[in-house]
């Protein structure tokens, strides 16, 4: 009921933090909405849609890898850990991790919470014996994990290089707060994108079917929909850019023309040619991964690559804070 309400216009049953980043976003210089928002339901599966793309190679190849790797990171990680997925989506390779590692318990942490509970539930289809306790939060704020794992041994599970959507020190205060929700003795199975050709790059997040426009552009469907907006989607365009001193591509939304909207009745206008930046996605080379892990309280002990060395998956741990060397 409450989704049909917000489809229908009823802005008063926005998220509130939706709302404010939002405006917030408009009204500051440099105009930016924080990545997170693209997932509501239609951005959901506009995104499980990418990951399907001949240009967007990050989740074949990590699939492989946690394929491939299945042994190896079961010696590492070992049996009986509460798996705590980052940013589930749709669980789609998590089943590799599940079956490698023997866990005691699985909770996926999304945004989305009807695509999180559908996942789930098809999941737990699959795993008849695994407790599953889908947990429906931004993990980018405070989170608390279901009591039923709390005596566990956590594995942290955060696939798709989504670290890389975070400035680095964004990305280090949420390493830290993982390892803070995980404890002290946890486990993190993190995947980030390599440093490589700039061509490659743009195209997986430009792809030639424009299934990433239309994932980008829904953002302002959502905005129409869900603040009562009257944002004229089809006088933006889609870009995604490599900006080499940042080492990261970034996706941004452009007026095609001289635009003038309201959200919630508050005006707006934009110029030909400014952009609303909406994404950034860093690549790391093997050293930036471990240093930015390090910075976020995670010691590094084991790395799985491709052949290539376009992806890597590293396994980090908690360990019990130094005072020296």
């Amino acid at each position: 009921m409450l989704k049909r309400e917000i489809e229908d216009g009823d802005a008063s049953l926005a998220d509130p933090a939706f709302r404010a980043d939002v405006l917030n976003g408009f009204t500051g210089r440099p105009r930016a909405i924080p990545a997170r928002w693209f997932y509501d339901r239609r951005g959901s599966e506009l995104f499980e849609a990418i990951t399907d793309l001949p240009e967007y190679y990050p989740t074949r190849v990590e699939a492989a890898i946690l394929n491939d790797n299945g042994p190896a990171i079961t010696d590492r990680v070992g049996a009986g850990r509460a798996v705590v997925e980052f940013g589930s989506g749709s669980s789609a390779k998590t089943p590799l991790l599940l079956r490698a590692i023997a866990p005691a318990a699985y909770v996926p942490i999304d945004i989305s919470g009807d695509f999180l509970r559908e996942s789930a539930a098809a999941l737990s289809a699959d795993f008849p014996g695994l407790p599953v306790h889908p947990l429906e939060a931004d993990f980018m704020h405070p989170i608390a994990l279901p009591t039923a794992v709390a005596g566990l041994p956590k594995l942290g599970f955060f696939p798709g290089s989504t670290i890389g959507n975070m400035i680095p020190s964004s990305a280090v205060d949420l390493l830290r707060a993982m390892r803070l929700w995980l404890g002290t003795g946890s486990m993190l199975l993190i995947g980030m994108d390599r440093l490589k050709d700039a061509d490659v790059l743009v195209s997986a997040y430009d792809d030639s079917r424009g299934v990433t426009a239309a994932f980008n552009l829904n953002l302002l469907e959502r905005i129409n929909r869900e603040l009562d907006g009257t944002i004229p989607v089809a006088a933006f365009r889609h870009r995604a850019i490599w900006n080499d001193m940042g080492a990261r591509i970034e996706m941004h939304l452009e007026a095609t023309e001289d635009v003038a909207f309201t959200i919630e009745g508050r005006p707006f206008e934009m110029a030909a040619g400014e952009t609303i930046h909406t994404e950034n996605s860093h690549k790391y080379g093997n050293r930036d991964a471990r240093i930015l892990l390090r910075a976020g309280g995670w010691t590094p002990i084991a790395e799985w690559t491709d052949v290539d060395d376009r992806f890597a998956l590293i396994l980090a741990e908690a360990q019990v804070p130094r005072t020296a060397p």
